[in-house]
């Protein structure tokens, strides 16, 4: 009797979910809902922007509206599929994939599109416990929940100024979208 104690509790342990791990699923279910609501209005604003203005830049040194969402592109894919899911980073200088060069405006949301969806279905297959691994971040240690967070920013940053560029067209954006 006193051999079977040790080894229900082990079992029991292992069965009962610990409240960390439950918030770290919490955390991965939150960041899908917001990720699937920018995918949208992402998408929705490089619709709305005549495919005329794409090449459209604010100054001599910014990206264009084009180079703005493939960056967005070429960022979620390296935050996601390299940094938390482990694929070797694509090389900006040869990559061909998320270049703005004899793209179409169709192409272009066809890319975005397709890189979210790729990034999502990763997201839902991420092990939660892998949130506080560390890693190098452009030389600062960061956990993978932070990626999580960083990338984020990243396409907030970029599609902000892309909202920008539809004004300074005289375009009237689409209506901002809550729980971005």
């Amino acid at each position: 009797m006193k051999s079977i104690l040790p080894l229900v509790l082990v079992v029991l342990i292992n069965i009962v979910p610990s409240p960390l791990h439950a918030q770290q699923d919490i955390f991965i279910k939150d960041y899908l809902e917001r990720l699937e609501n920018s995918k949208k209005y992402l998408i929705l604003i490089a619709e709305t922007m005549p495919e005329e203005k794409y090449g459209y830049k604010a100054s001599k040194e910014s990206l264009s509206f084009a180079e703005n969402l493939m960056h967005i592109g070429f960022a979620m894919d390296w935050h996601s599929q390299s940094l938390l899911g482990g694929r070797e980073s694509r090389d900006w200088n040869t990559d061909t994939v998320f270049k703005t060069t004899n793209k179409s405006k169709k192409e272009m949301i066809e890319i975005i599109h397709k890189t979210f969806d790729e990034t999502i279905k990763l997201l839902q297959s991420f092990d939660p416990v892998k949130l506080d691994d560390r890693l190098d971040y452009f030389g600062l240690d960061r956990t993978k929940r932070q990626i999580f967070l960083l990338l984020s920013d990243h396409i907030t940053h970029h599609r902000g100024q892309m909202l920008v560029y539809m004004r300074l067209n005289g375009l009237i954006p689409p209506r901002y979208v809550l729980f971005q």
